[in-house]
């Protein structure tokens, strides 16, 4: 099944498996696991929330161990929780910023995840272990999933 196939799956069983929840950590660990198991270039999928000004924290996730803490001035998702950008990383070894949680990771993508206010309250981080795995269908999915979770989160 190819890309396209494997997000338009995953999207109809989240917004089903979604609908109406109000639990912040329900819903990230729901779609965490439905992106992980749904899309075959997954290798660690996970949230890094934001837990005081300029931290993140990891959770919910699947996958091997990651960082547990990361400030916004460190690596693609601080990067990300800085910009409010979604950042796609073709080979993280070219990535002088990079954090290596996993010495597997080859690509990563990070996605910002907006509350109704506009703040970032989560990243959506994304890693392969093949180079070159994440494109615009990526970034175009993932930021709508994450504009989802960001319209759910409770104030």
């Amino acid at each position: 099944m190819d890309k396209e196939a494997q997000y338009a799956q995953a999207r109809a069983r989240l917004r089903s498996l979604i609908e109406g929840e109000t639990d912040d950590i329900a819903l990230m660990a729901t779609i965490v696991c439905e992106l992980h198991h749904g899309l075959d270039h997954f290798d660690w999928t996970g949230f890094y929330r934001v837990v005081e000004p300029g931290l993140l924290k990891i959770g919910p996730y699947q996958g091997t161990h990651g960082c547990l803490s990361i400030p916004f001035e460190r690596g693609v998702c601080g990067k990300c929780a800085r910009e409010r950008a979604t950042q796609l990383v073709p080979d993280v070894s070219r990535l002088p910023f990079h954090i290596a949680c996993s010495s597997s990771t080859r690509s990563e993508i990070v996605v910002p995840v907006l509350d109704r206010r506009g703040a970032v309250r989560a990243v959506l981080d994304v890693d392969s272990d093949t180079l070159d795995a994440f494109d615009a269908t990526d970034a175009e999915r993932l930021e709508e999933i994450c504009g989802w979770l960001g319209q759910a989160l409770r104030d």
